[in-house]
């Protein structure tokens, strides 16, 4: 109701990934259905398998034959920036399971996050500068672009539970960005293997959006510099480019799971946490190929954080205070954020 705004005479196709490959249970998505049997909405169930780097011909038709398409299923996101049908519109749901759906992750009102995401776009396109730090090294900083100022819509599809705010354009940053645990997919193709284990610290150096280098333990930077060639081969891409970078804004989500058990389904999951921010990297497209995972950052707008090691910190940002006065049920989770992120 509050996120796709479904109505009792429109068509809903719920697209369910088997449970057998570990990333969904069956129990979120049919009691899901229920609740739209309950409006007077009988959906149409679709299991659906592991995303590929082409479309499904079927899975095309069945989308366009309804309304509204819910995904508990990895096809949502590789999509994400993609002009949708006329009339269609699309949600991709990053709730893996019925325990999650029955968390604050499922339950904190979709409305309050959808005016933070609109407040922390505010705020963090206004800034002069902006600086990024993390416990482990990395010092990086720019301004945001034109492009971000002018935009008004970051992804075709609603996105539930809404945890981060507008991807920020990297063209504009320099400095240091430290890879550490797992270089790991953002979701908009396939490639094998989908994640990079690393030991210890890396770093990358980071030129106006391009990488220049990385520093570290040679065998682990011959690593690193073999996965970015295998997948720029692959889809015939620029290796270099740092496309864009964005923090987590939802404190009530928490992934109770080890990483080390699927770091793809771990970075895919814990990215809206406001521990992780995230970069695309590798294509100069959105959202790129490899993401870099940037953990307890502090991020600084001319000087006042609104990241504090890896807290969000609205003092001091009016549009973002507004928001928790409106909605002060999410003041608690400010104050005392969920700290698991599978690590």
């Amino acid at each position: 109701m509050n996120c796709a705004e479904l109505q009792p005479d429109e068509s809903l196709l719920i697209l369910c990934e088997y449970p057998a490959l570990g990333w969904y249970d069956a129990a979120a998505p049919q009691a899901v259905a229920g609740y739209a049997r309950a409006m007077g909405v009988e959906p149409t169930i679709m299991p659906v398998g592991c995303p590929q780097n082409a479309p499904d011909p079927s899975i095309v038709a069945a989308i366009n034959g309804h309304d509204c398409t819910l995904y508990f299923a990895r096809l949502g996101d590789q999509g994400r920036f993609d002009d949708l049908p006329e009339g269609k519109r699309s949600v991709m749901c990053y709730i893996r399971n019925i325990d999650m759906l029955a968390s604050p992750a499922g339950t904190l009102d979709f409305g309050a996050f959808k005016a933070l995401k609109q407040a922390v776009d505010q705020v963090v396109v206004s800034a002069g500068q902006i600086s990024i730090v993390c416990p482990r090294g990395t010092q990086y900083s720019g301004t945001a672009s034109d492009q971000n100022r002018v935009a008004r819509v970051d992804v075709s599809v609603r996105r539930f539970p809404l945890g981060v705010h507008m991807p920020i354009c990297a063209s504009g940053f320099s400095g240091r960005v430290t890879l550490s645990e797992y270089l790991t997919p953002t979701g908009s193709k396939c490639y094998d293997p989908p994640s990079l284990p690393l030991e210890g610290v890396t770093f990358t150096q980071v030129r106006q959006g391009r990488i220049v280098g990385f520093l570290g333990e040679p065998d682990q930077v011959a690593k690193i510099e073999r996965h970015y060639d295998m997948v720029a081969l692959k889809f015939g891409i620029d290796r270099d480019v740092v496309h864009s970078w964005h923090g987590g804004i939802h404190p009530g989500v928490s992934y109770p799971l080890p990483a080390s058990e699927d770091a793809d389904r771990w970075s895919n999951t814990v990215f809206i946490n406001p521990r992780v921010l995230h970069f695309h990297t590798c294509g100069a497209y959105a959202p790129a190929e490899i993401s870099w995972m940037i953990f307890d950052a502090t991020v600084l707008l001319d000087g006042a954080p609104l990241w504090l090691d890896g807290k969000l910190h609205p003092t001091g940002f009016g549009p973002i205070q507004d928001v928790l006065e409106k909605w002060p049920e999410l003041v608690p989770y400010f104050s005392e954020p969920v700290q698991e992120i599978g690590l």
